[in-house]
């Protein structure tokens, strides 16, 4: 038996998808991705399975050839992304992203979820692995609420079927709740989501004739801040944290 050979060690430590969460490096979900790619390493040996157990003070763990490190101090900020950033943490056009926002920062964060670069509103960049997973899996339900702008004044009937649920790429999404704020030449909604496709709410619009014209996140999981400007943040509190996690336990 090989001393450094994960896959005969005892099945002990925790989970690689947790570890590199708890690092910083990126969500469980998207920790779990990089597993699957063959980007993460066990003393030496590419691994692929995602119920492999390590120790981080026992094993050498890389990620992309770069050795993990004791967890950072975990940070959560809530930034009011302003149009024209992009919710990710590099660009190789050289367009600005959000991590651009927030200089001071020491800890490497990523953004929890996406807003679009044409969109605007409540985004939380983070470092903390859980909080990510409890924010944005599926099978939580974290709501996010957004203040939607659309061409025109939808029908009570495009209304209804929005509100049912629709297809995207083969798959109905999880119904939604709107609720019609004001309507003049254009029609303002509120519309809850518990699910994040890719540009959903610009999607389903579209689907029923009604394009998107501004889109803004004002809260997520009962997280808001109507006090911070655009392309301002601020720390989360620990209670905010912890009732994000609260939330969908």
């Amino acid at each position: 038996m090989r001393k450094n050979d994960p896959s005969s060690a005892p099945r002990s430590g925790e989970r690689l998808q947790k570890i590199i969460a708890a690092a910083g490096l990126a969500s469980r979900r998207g920790a779990e991705e990089w597993i699957r790619e063959g980007r993460v390493s066990v003393n030496g040996q590419v691994v692929r399975e995602l119920g492999t157990r390590a120790d981080l003070l026992r094993d050498t763990i890389r990620v992309d050839g770069r050795r993990l490190g004791r967890p950072e101090r975990r940070l959560s900020l809530l930034l009011n992304k302003p149009r024209g950033y992009l919710s990710t943490c590099s660009d190789p056009r050289k367009r600005p992203t959000v991590l651009d926002l927030v200089p001071s920062a020491r800890e490497r964060l990523y953004p929890v979820g996406r807003l679009d670069f044409q969109s605007e509103g409540l985004l939380i960049l983070t470092n903390d692995g859980d909080l990510a997973l409890a924010v944005t899996h599926p099978r939580n339900r974290c709501a996010k609420i957004y203040r939607v702008k659309v061409r025109g004044r939808p029908s009570d009937q495009a209304l209804r079927r929005v509100a049912r649920g629709m297809y995207l790429e083969g798959r109905k999404t999880l119904p939604v709740r709107v609720t019609p704020i004001r309507s003049e030449k254009h029609a303002w909604l509120e519309i809850t989501l518990t699910e994040g496709k890719r540009n959903q709410i610009r999607r389903i619009f579209e689907a029923v004739g009604h394009p998107v014209l501004k889109l803004k996140r004002i809260a997520i999981g009962g997280i808001s801040d109507r006090g911070l400007s655009p392309g301002a943040w601020r720390t989360l509190t620990q209670a905010e944290v912890r009732s994000l996690k609260g939330a969908v336990e």
